[in-house]
């Protein structure tokens, strides 16, 4: 009997990717999409203190509203995702995106902590609609160009995380936090709009089977590549780090001697976008065979950019010297393990891109939790090590890796 994923995939659909390409407009729409969307997870955040009050909850228990949108997304990444090798990717990714808006009306209306929380989930569930793009992102260019568009539309997925905090605390300041879901609603409609009208129709999709097929298949992938096992532990490693950064940075920032305010501190957001905007370029040196002098270039700078950032209550410069430097070294990283697990098994993008984002999804979570309870404990220089350290090891594991293959 053949193995799950003999069964879903037919080697001759495994060539079959548009030789034309992607076009520059096409691409930058996946971008804009990818910002979008992925924003709706992160909205939440500078608005937790409004939704409390507004709906009469405690303080300590609001943070749940998080907690619920990454729950969502995560469900989302191991069971909406893969289907993107199995149904039409077109009238897959404008279902998620009108869904969205609906999900994003109810948060929006919600009256109740329960309805809060269901819709909030629901959010972060069709969220992944991100995850279903960047496949199709590389289903669609050819060859040569796969590494560039996964870079430019990664980068629309960084700046949509960097920007949300931002956005999102700027219209509430001017019409409430209710609106910001009522705004990227009707932004997600049109965006649906305008991929109906300009993406071009899908291909035969890769896999064959039914769906449970496709579900195994994703597990077995975890086991079958090794080139998904190590960028998936890049990618743990690296939102760690990340992730150690954009969680507790707002407590030194606001805390005496510095005290800035919201809008303030969400400029460091804009100074990271910079950082990933020059990092997109990391694609063309992965297409020309690059990728993993890349790789180790940039966990370098990542290392190297905590030391800046330690000076904080010293120099506002410094610490928005190595955010860059970090945003940087992220989305370099991250836009190059997406090139070469797309490059592995262009048959199973969507799979593929699920499966990897679990390691993204792990590594964020659990440098939220470290960054929170270190700060209590040890503070900004304890925060700062946790990041370097964690950083360190990457680059050991990079190193480690160069030194067995050679």
């Amino acid at each position: 009997m053949p193995c799950p994923t003999q069964t879903l995939l037919d080697p001759d659909d495994a060539a079959h990717t548009s030789s034309a390409g992607l076009s520059r407009l096409q691409t930058f729409l996946f971008a804009i999409t990818c910002a979008m969307a992925v924003a709706n997870v992160y909205f939440a955040q500078p608005l937790l203190e409004s939704m409390a009050v507004s709906l009469g909850v405690s303080s300590g228990a609001i943070g749940v509203v998080v907690t619920a949108t990454q729950a969502g997304y995560a469900v989302g990444l191991l069971f909406i995702v893969p289907l993107g090798d199995l149904l039409d990717r077109k009238k897959l990714i404008i279902s998620q995106l009108l869904l969205s808006a609906v999900a994003l009306c109810a948060v929006g209306f919600a009256e109740s902590w329960g309805m809060l929380l269901a819709a909030m989930v629901l959010v972060g569930l069709l969220a992944v609609v991100v995850q279903v793009v960047v496949a199709c992102t590389a289903s669609l260019a050819s060859p040569d160009q796969r590494g560039a568009a996964v870079g430019t539309v990664t980068s629309g997925v960084v700046l949509g995380i960097l920007l949300a905090r931002f956005v999102s605390g700027v219209v509430a300041d001017v019409a409430g936090w209710r609106s910001v879901y009522f705004v990227s609603a009707m932004m997600m409609i049109g965006v649906a709009i305008m991929l109906s009208r300009t993406l071009p129709a899908s291909a035969k999709p890769p896999a064959q089977g039914n769906y449970w097929q496709l579900l195994r298949s994703v597990f077995q992938l975890f086991m079958t590549e090794r080139v998904l096992r190590i960028r998936g532990m890049f990618a743990l490693l690296v939102f760690a780090a990340f992730s150690v950064l954009w969680t507790s940075m707002v407590l030194p920032l606001s805390a005496p001697p510095l005290s800035l305010s919201h809008t303030q501190i969400g400029l460091f957001g804009l100074a990271g976008v910079a950082g990933a905007l020059a990092a997109a370029r990391a694609g063309r040196l992965a297409d020309r065979g690059l990728g993993n002098r890349t790789t180790g270039i940039a966990l370098a700078l990542l290392t190297l950019s905590w030391l800046p950032i330690a000076f904080v209550e010293r120099s506002l410069l410094a610490m928005a010297v190595g955010v860059v430097l970090l945003d940087f070294a992220v989305q370099a990283v991250q836009v190059t393990n997406q090139s070469l697990i797309f490059a592995a098994r262009p048959d199973a993008q969507s799979r593929l891109v699920g499966a990897y984002m679990c390691f993204y999804s792990m590594g964020s979570g659990l440098g939220a939790i470290a960054a929170t309870y270190t700060y209590a404990h040890l503070g900004w220089v304890g925060v700062c090590l946790l990041g370097a350290t964690i950083s360190a090891a990457a680059m050991a594991y990079w190193a480690w890796l160069e030194w067995a293959d050679a």
